[in-house]
């Protein structure tokens, strides 16, 4: 029996939130209030190395790093923080700096006021910001200067470095119910207190309301899921997504796929960041391309065209497909830089890269452009597709470089300049 009405498809309503704006120059990203979900990322070089950094603070924004955060630690680093803007701007690169500060972060930024001015944004754990009463005046301070040089803050919470005394708090509050909640609950509850809280005193102390933003780090994703379900229900605030400690290779990127997914399907997260451990020898902006590649699959936003390629099997014993897929996979993000200046709305075109005629023909159709390459024991032709139509057959031993020209010839007759004339 069929459905009396349509099924239904695609994310929940956003979650209505403020807006906070991360302002270089005259360059702004938006975060919250309506705005696409950003996208940001974390350099791992020392950061007293300003050459070092720079460079991968360029690399990560190539990439999409919407804004990119860096550890301030020292006073090395502080000092090296303005050179670093500066090299940047050189480069003609930019992306706003966030600096990550832990324990010492009230000192470097009344000590270093060229830092503090310097950065776009300051991230605060105020589980690391003192104790006792050392606590309230180091935040106080921190707090201060986001004042003083208006610069937005999010407040990251992190299970790893609750605030003790919040934490003993709530613990003696659970003993008090009649029916005290289990252990896990009460770090949930704790988690989420901390940040609220943490939000109101910075609004108490002079920070605007829509300068905040807000995160509880953790890593394990149904604990993710709960705490920012709660977090979200309770506040208005801005919120950053990641799994803390997401951890190597394809544990990490699944990991944080699940658990992001969900939230933001529901409409929960308005920046995210993937916390890979790099590989030895992997690429620092992979963690990029993931977050880039959860938002687009999940049809939140396009950042560069998608291959759709069948996965292989006994009749595709050749590995033509998975190379030139592999090919064009790699040739389409390389453009983008360049691409999504001169070729508005080429991101969200589609190329499909297919192995043999039980869907190659089928699946080309339904892309942009498409190439059903033969399968075992079929006819060595590869019929192109463009917009649904057989437009070609290619043959030889350059598919792969005529396919590519094929695709570079679309991008400029259907997107930018060119196709408006």
């Amino acid at each position: 029996m069929s459905s009396s009405s349509p099924i239904a498809s695609g994310p929940w309503a956003r979650r209505v939130s403020r807006q906070v704006t991360i302002s270089q120059g005259a360059h702004q990203v938006q975060v919250g209030g309506g705005a696409p979900v950003m996208v940001q990322s974390m350099t791992n070089t020392d950061t007293a190395d300003a050459i070092g950094t720079a460079i991968q603070i360029k690399d990560l924004a190539r990439a999409g790093s919407e804004v990119v955060r860096l550890t301030v630690n020292s006073p090395e680093a502080a000092a090296a923080v303005p050179a670093i803007r500066e090299q940047l701007d050189r480069m003609g690169v930019d992306v706003p700096l966030v600096g990550d500060f832990h324990y010492n972060g009230h000192t470097l930024l009344m000590d270093y006021p060229e830092c503090a001015q310097a950065l776009s944004k300051y991230r605060i754990n105020p589980g690391n910001v003192g104790k006792g009463a050392k606590r309230d005046t180091q935040y106080a301070q921190m707090i201060e200067a986001a004042c003083k040089y208006d610069k937005p803050v999010r407040i990251g919470v992190n299970w790893g470095s609750l605030d003790q005394a919040l934490l003993a708090r709530i613990m003696d509050e659970n003993a008090q119910r009649a029916t005290p909640w289990p252990a896990q609950a009460v770090m949930y509850e704790a988690l989420v207190t901390s940040a609220i809280e943490n939000a109101q005193r910075a609004e108490e102390l002079g920070l605007a309301g829509d300068k905040i933003i807000l995160s509880c780090k953790v890593s394990g994703v149904q604990d993710l899921i709960a705490v920012y379900r709660e977090l979200a229900r309770r506040c208005d605030y801005p919120l950053h997504l990641g799994l803390t400690e997401a951890g190597m290779g394809s544990k990490g990127i699944v990991a944080s796929t699940a658990a992001l997914s969900v939230l933001l399907q529901e409409g929960i997260g308005d920046t995210i960041r993937i916390s890979l451990t790099p590989e030895p020898g992997g690429d620092r902006t992979r963690e990029v391309v993931v977050g880039q590649e959860i938002l687009q699959t999940m049809g939140l936003r396009k950042f560069t065209p998608m291959v759709i390629a069948c996965p292989g099997c006994g009749r595709t014993t050749s590995t033509v497909f998975q190379d030139l897929a592999d090919k064009i996979q790699t040739y389409l993000r390389d453009q983008m830089p360049i691409w999504k200046g001169e070729y508005p709305g080429v991101e969200g075109m589609n190329v499909a890269v297919m192995g043999c005629i039980v869907n190659g023909p089928g699946e080309s159709k339904h892309a942009n452009i498409g190439i059903s390459l033969p399968g075992t024991g079929e006819s060595p032709a590869a019929p192109v597709f463009i917009d649904g139509e057989k437009r070609m057959t290619l043959r030889g031993d350059r598919i792969a470089e005529e396919f590519q020209g094929i695709v570079l010839e679309y991008v400029q007759s259907h997107y930018g300049k060119q196709a408006a004339v």
